[in-house]
């Protein structure tokens, strides 16, 4: 046997080996797993939507296509939330957002927010969340992972520690932030 026949036959063992791997996918079966370190329950759910808004699932494959304005990709009331879903809206969009410990998000419109960590467990003391915001105006009522847990909100100039406020962060076109707060009585 000649080279080129060893090489073709070591190549055909070796992928008929890969092939028998549990960890590799030849095809496509009926169910998708989520990427590892994500978890698939649902952290949130979508209560008001109006105009043009959508999230991203971090589990999902994504798929751009030039599609007529009657997408039906639009997120609508009780669209669920998972965490490292990418929420985003257009120029008249807006959302309204609640999240399993009771913290409440407005999202305006051209608005773009990471959900980067999210865990909650009601009688846990390890509680978290870590939102991304890069762009937009956000409102949101603190629940009880600020309470309870480390609530942290990024924008583009730093990182918020949030215990217990109601705040409004607004990322302009150039990159500045403007923050206000009001204190919630106890």
């Amino acid at each position: 046997m000649n080279t080129r026949g060893v090489g073709l036959l070591l190549a055909t063992l070796g992928l008929g080996v890969i092939g028998l791997l549990p960890g590799f996918a030849w095809g496509q079966n009926g169910s998708a797993s989520p990427l590892p370190g994500l978890d698939a329950s649902p952290i949130g759910k979508v209560l008001t939507a109006t105009g043009p808004a959508s999230i991203e699932h971090a589990t999902a494959i994504i798929v751009q296509a030039n599609l007529p304005a009657s997408n039906n990709s639009q997120t609508k009331v009780g669209d669920l939330v998972y965490r490292g879903d990418i929420i985003q809206t257009g120029p008249d969009g807006a959302l309204g957002i609640t999240f399993a410990d009771g913290t409440s998000f407005s999202v305006s419109s051209n608005a773009r927010m990471a959900v980067d960590e999210f865990v909650y467990d009601p009688n846990g003391h390890s509680n978290s969340a870590l939102l991304s915001l890069s762009k937009g105006t956000f409102s949101f009522i603190a629940g009880k992972v600020a309470h309870s847990g480390d609530m942290k909100v990024d924008t583009p100039i730093g990182t918020m520690g949030i215990r217990g406020t109601a705040p409004r962060v607004q990322i302009l076109d150039d990159g500045s932030v403007k923050f206000s707060t009001l204190i919630e009585e106890k």
